[in-house]
C-alpha cells in the first residue's frame, strides 16, 4: 500500500511538471499586466519543435532551446500586437493558441508525411532524459524515489520556478516589473522603462510554456509525435492555476503537483473497487479548474488579487 501511494506522488509530480512551467510562464506575463490566454498555442509550440530538434539532432539541450525559442517567438508576436500596437490581449491571446495550435498540427502533419510514419525519438535521446540516480540519495527508502530519481527537466521547472519567486521578491527589477503589473502609469513616470520590461516578460514566460509542451512531446508521449492529443488543454489548466497558486511562482510547485495528481488518479484506483469510467478521471482536472475559477471570483483578497494593471492595453499619453 506505501508503494503504491509513492508511486502515486510519484506519478503526480511526472504529469504536474508541464503544468509547472506553464504556470510560471504565465505569471511572469501577468506580471508585468499581460494576461496572455495564448499558452495552450505556445506549448503546441515548444511541443512540436522541441520534438522536431530532438528528432533531427538527438540533443536535449538543442531540444529544449527550440522549444524554448518557437514558442518565444510566438510571445513576441503577442508582445508587438498588445504592448507596441494596443491589440485586445484577450482577442490576441486566443488568436495565438489557434495560430499555435493550427501550426504545430500543420508542420507535424508535414513533418509524419515526409517520413511516412509516426515519427519517435532514437533510444540515445530517450536515455539522455531518463530518471536520474543520485548515488546514497536516491536509495533512501520512500523518499528516494519521491525527490531524486526523477528526469533532468522535473528539477529544472522547479529551479526555475524559484528563481522566478526570488526575481519579484528579492531583486530590484522584480520590484520594477510587480510596479509594472499594478500600475503602469506610475512606474513610467517613477522612470521604469514599462515596454522593455513588458517585452522581456512575455517573451521569456512565453518560452517557458514552450519547454512544458516539449516535456509532454518527449515525456509524457514517450517521444513520439501525437498531433491528436499531446497538449491537451493543459495550457487552459495553467492559465486557471495561476490564479490557484495567487500568482505566486513558489505557490506553483504545490499547486502544479495537485492538478498532477489528478491527471494521475485514472492509474490508481482499482476498478475493482469502485466502477468508473476513465472519461471521469479525465475531466476531473478541468472540474477542479472550473471550481478554482468559481471560488477566486466569489473571494476577494486584495493580497491574493490578480496585478490591477492584468489584462488592461497601457496607453502612455494617457498617464
Amino acid at each position: 500500500m506505501n508503494n503504491m501511494f509513492i508511486n502515486f506522488l510519484y506519478a503526480a509530480i511526472l504529469s504536474g511538471t508541464p503544468l509547472l512551467f506553464a504556470t510560471v510562464g504565465e505569471i511572469l506575463s501577468e506580471k508585468v499586466g499581460n494576461l496572455n490566454l495564448g499558452v495552450e498555442g505556445m506549448m503546441w509550440m515548444g511541443a512540436f519543435a522541441g520534438f522536431f530538434a530532438a528528432y533531427k539532432t538527438e540533443s536535449p539541450i538543442l531540444a529544449i532551446l527550440a522549444a524554448f525559442g518557437f514558442a518565444a517567438l510566438g510571445a513576441l508576436i503577442y508582445a508587438i500586437l498588445t504592448v507596441s500596437l494596443k491589440a485586445n490581449q484577450n482577442v490576441t491571446g486566443l488568436t495565438l493558441t489557434t495560430f499555435g495550435i493550427g501550426l504545430s498540427i500543420v508542420m507535424g502533419y508535414a513533418m509524419t508525411s515526409k517520413i511516412g510514419g509516426a515519427p519517435k525519438v532514437s533510444e540515445k535521446f530517450a536515455a539522455s532524459l531518463n530518471h536520474i540516480h543520485i548515488p546514497i540519495l536516491s536509495d533512501i527508502p520512500y523518499i528516494g524515489k519521491l525527490l531524486f530519481q526523477h528526469n533532468p527537466l522535473v528539477y529544472l521547472s522547479v529551479i526555475l520556478a524559484i528563481i522566478c519567486a526570488i526575481y519579484y521578491k528579492r531583486t530590484r527589477i522584480g520590484l520594477n516589473v510587480r510596479a509594472v503589473g499594478e500600475n503602469p502609469s506610475s512606474a513610467d513616470a517613477a522612470g521604469i522603462n514599462v515596454t522593455l520590461l513588458k517585452y522581456i516578460n512575455i517573451v521569456v514566460g512565453g518560452g517557458i510554456c514552450g519547454i512544458g509542451g516539449a516535456y509532454m512531446s518527449l515525456i509524457t508521449a514517450n517521444g513520439s509525435w501525437q498531433p491528436g492529443g499531446i497538449v491537451n488543454g493543459s495550457g487552459w489548466i495553467a492559465v486557471a492555476l495561476v490564479i490557484f497558486v495567487s500568482w505566486s511562482p513558489s505557490k506553483a510547485i504545490l499547486g502544479a503537483f495537485i492538478f498532477g495528481a489528478f491527471n494521475s488518479l485514472v492509474n490508481y484506483v482499482p476498478a475493482s473497487v469502485i466502477d468508473i469510467p476513465i472519461a471521469f478521471y479525465q475531466m476531473l482536472p478541468f472540474v477542479l479548474t472550473t471550481l478554482v475559477l468559481i471560488i477566486t471570483s466569489v473571494r476577494k483578497s486584495r493580497e491574493n488579487a490578480q496585478p490591477a494593471g492584468c489584462g488592461v492595453t497601457y496607453f502612455r499619453e494617457e498617464r
